[in-house]
């Protein structure tokens, strides 16, 4: 079930009607989608950030525009302050409930690894999966279950259970979790060989300064 959020058109577009939005603790947006005419709104701050919290990134949002038809929402993007860190701007995408569409969803590895307990270090290069979905079967998030890995295992797309609600789009090859063994030996080698490397070009610089 979508969650509401309330939101205003905005017809204002010069900076300094959108500083006062952001003043009084709203954030400017847009909403567009295939069956909709772009528009610029605004929303709450605070309601939206609760919505994400609690509903998560992909929740579907019930967008309830003052003086407009209701829209079924997903938060598509979104702009942030570099110093502050807060939302300054965001997009929604207006989705039919009844068609798939692609999103990428949050990786969860889950368990202890064997590889780990045995001195392994696990690895994820993979966070996130783009999958295609009915906006109202859209996972908060893809469990991984890692605990028979061993050191130099590793889980490919390949390798995860097929969904009826989603497809993965991602090359079936691509590595989500891997083991990898230590290295310290090699690690303290080259530490080792930069410490005397250092001493030997400060040295020779000494020694070239001192015939000038």
């Amino acid at each position: 079930m979508a969650v509401t959020l309330k939101a205003k058109e905005r017809k204002d577009l010069t900076k300094s009607a959108t500083k006062e939005i952001r003043r009084i603790g709203d954030i400017p947006g847009i909403v567009y989608g295939k069956h909709i005419e772009p528009m610029t709104i605004s929303v709450n701050n605070n309601e939206l950030m609760k919505t994400i919290r609690e509903e998560g990134r992909n929740a579907i949002i019930n967008l309830d525009i003052e003086g407009k038809e209701a829209v079924d929402v997903l938060l598509q993007d979104y702009q942030t302050d570099t110093v502050k860190g807060n939302i300054i701007h965001v997009d929604f995408f207006a989705v039919d409930l009844t068609e798939e569409i692609d999103v990428e969803v949050p990786v969860r590895l889950q368990g202890d690894a064997i590889g780990v307990k045995e001195g392994g270090v696990l690895q994820q290069p993979v966070v996130e999966l783009e999958i295609r979905v009915k906006p109202k079967d859209i996972p908060d998030e893809i469990v991984v279950n890692v605990e028979a890995l061993g050191i130099g295992d590793s889980i490919s797309v390949a390798d995860l259970p097929k969904s009826d609600k989603y497809e993965i789009l991602e090359d079936p090859e691509t590595v989500i979790a891997t083991i990898t063994a230590p290295d310290s030996a090699d690690v303290t080698s080259e530490e080792a060989t930069d410490d005397n490397v250092e001493p030997e070009l400060v040295g020779a610089e000494k020694e070239a300064e001192e015939s000038e």
